[in-house]
């Protein structure tokens, strides 16, 4: 089997870093499990990862898709999310977007690929102007749910779980699911496909207000420098090479693909 995978930081794997730096995230459990899932009946998994950080729904289902549609051999399972940093723009058409989205499921569909879409978890409850982002959250990802039934097609529903939404599935920023986080998507997408049960919660963690210090200091190293990107119009993204842009045979994991 190989499988690629397309989209934003949630799918390149921001705020699951390794300790050498590297990202990991949800996408690389998921190759996991699948490995190990196949291993058994003698197959192997490949695997592909052509996300980057900060990237906009339009550049994703074209130039990405370009690319993972362009892979050889083909590929025969692709994971696909989007639009949440174009959520976060004043302005935003989110039924363009959602036809944007239905536009690289036809894609994929044409081209012999099994697409499998991503609503991305929802942060809104630790973000600034989080009811409006809720909001456009809500309608695309029940639009998204829509046109995936209609074209008979897995849609992984991140953005209702309400035991991601919980503070300790986050990293810093608030805007990224942290290693927990990322384990709980994967979880959701292996069992959506049928190589896993539904995923347990994560370990209670300490609760609590979060005091105004951590307040200050999250606008200070999170909100003020997205903001400044914003108004330099430049993203995170810029001069960032995908992680894995060609097939890289994934191994089963020795234990659990999802530590």
């Amino acid at each position: 089997m190989r499988y690629v995978a397309i989209g934003d930081s949630f799918s390149e794997g921001m705020g699951d870093e390794l300790p050498d730096g590297t990202v990991r995230g949800w996408t690389d459990l998921v190759a996991a499990g699948l490995s190990a899932g196949l291993a058994p009946r003698g197959e192997t998994l490949e695997y592909a990862n052509l996300a980057i950080r900060g990237r906009l729904l339009r550049p994703i289902v074209t130039t990405q898709l370009d690319a993972a549609l362009a892979l050889r051999p083909a590929a025969d399972l692709l994971t696909f999310n989007g639009g949440g940093n174009d959520m976060m723009r004043p302005g935003v058409d989110l039924a363009e977007l959602v036809a944007q989205i239905e536009q690289a499921v036809r894609r994929c569909l044409e081209a012999g690929v099994r697409p499998v879409v991503l609503s991305g978890a929802d942060p809104t409850a630790q973000l600034p102007f989080g009811r409006t982002i809720r909001r456009r959250g809500d309608y695309l990802t029940a639009a998204t749910a829509e046109l995936c039934a209609r074209h008979d097609i897995t849609f992984v529903n991140a953005f209702g779980d309400e035991e991601i939404r919980d503070h300790r599935y986050w990293s810093s920023d608030r805007l990224h699911l942290n290693s927990a986080g990322h384990r709980r998507v994967a979880g959701l997408v292996l069992h959506a496909l049928g190589f896993a049960g539904p995923p347990e919660p994560a370990a209670s963690g300490a609760a609590g207000r979060r005091r105004l210090v951590e307040n200050a200091r999250y606008y200070r190293e999170h909100v003020l420098p997205w903001i400044q990107r914003r108004v330099r119009g430049r993203s995170s993204g810029d001069n960032r090479d995908p992680k894995y842009p060609h097939w890289e045979l994934i191994a089963p994991p020795a234990g659990s693909p999802l530590p």
